[in-house]
């Protein structure tokens, strides 16, 4: 369980520094960071799977039709989390974007509910209206939906809610989805390198040797909390699980400055309110049901 525990908060960690990582390539157009995080990804994944001899297992979900709209679905709402995501960072917004993931448990749940039919206990709704207050209250006061964590807590709840129809393991499925996601990347690539636009080997050695890097920086934290997952308790993860967008919100604020007014500290502390309600009440169930 310790093991389990070190690489849960190792995962957390790193996704929570990886604004960090992402503002070395501001130079570089938030698409083509996704495009080049795709191949790179799928470059990585398909060592680590031919290591871990599970390409027989994706090879077989690849040729059902099914399976493979299962996964075309979750690639697709996936590079629509990488590209908003990576774009509010290079963009200074990445207060708005820990703020999809501090709301995306409480999504998550919603959307059980709406396609699952969970029931919610009453602290469950309660943290969900809080929340939801907090969305209320800083759309009225900044004049315009919260919408960068919208679209990430929405993509990303829906992610997990597709992927709980899949048939393979976070690696295979993975593995998938950037294998899906690299026809249409390839061609973005090779039509900007046909324009003189492309920014891949055209812009430093550095900036190069990180958009190869990525796919290793994607992977390695997934593979970190697929381990753990089998190690540690549910209810451990949920609470380690706010580890990344603290750090991101930290970040942003106290590392790259970014404006942080006492109306949208108002707005965040109705979200970080209903998830000390979710947590505990989550804790306190489980631990009433032992």
């Amino acid at each position: 369980m310790k093991r389990g525990i070190i690489l849960a908060i190792g995962a957390y960690l790193l996704w929570g520094l990886f604004p960090l990582y992402w503002k070395q390539l501001q130079a570089v157009p938030a698409r083509e960071i996704v495009a080049h995080r795709v191949i790179w990804s799928l470059v990585f994944l398909c060592i680590v799977i031919i290591l871990g001899k599970g390409i027989y297992k994706a090879v077989k979900v690849f040729l059902d039709r099914k399976n493979l709209a299962i996964y075309a679905c979750s690639a697709a709402l996936l590079a629509v989390n990488w590209l908003t995501y990576i774009w509010a960072v290079n963009s200074g917004y990445i207060v708005d974007a820990s703020l999809g993931y501090f709301i995306n448990p409480l999504v998550s749940v919603f959307l059980g509910v709406i396609f699952f039919r969970e029931h919610l206990r009453p602290m469950q709704w309660i943290a969900i209206l809080l929340a939801t207050v907090g969305v209320g209250y800083l759309t009225i006061r900044y004049g315009a939906l919260p919408w960068i964590g919208l679209v990430l807590a929405f993509t990303f709840g829906t992610y997990g809610l597709i992927k709980k129809l899949a048939p393979l393991e976070a690696l295979e499925g993975q593995t998938i989805e950037m294998a899906l996601l690299t026809v249409p990347a390839l061609f973005f690539l090779l039509h900007l390198e046909a324009n003189h636009t492309a920014s891949f080997g055209h812009v430093g050695f550095v900036p190069t040797l990180l958009l190869i890097l990525g796919g290793a920086v994607t992977a390695t934290p997934l593979l970190m909390f697929s381990a753990a997952a089998r190690r540690i308790p549910l209810s451990m993860i949920g609470i380690l699980q706010y580890l990344a967008p603290t750090l991101q919100f930290s970040i942003g604020v106290w590392v790259y400055g970014e404006n942080f007014p006492i109306y949208r500290l108002i707005g965040f502390s109705f979200v970080w309110s209903a998830l000390v309600i979710y947590t505990i009440e989550g804790l306190y169930q489980r631990q009433k049901t032992k």
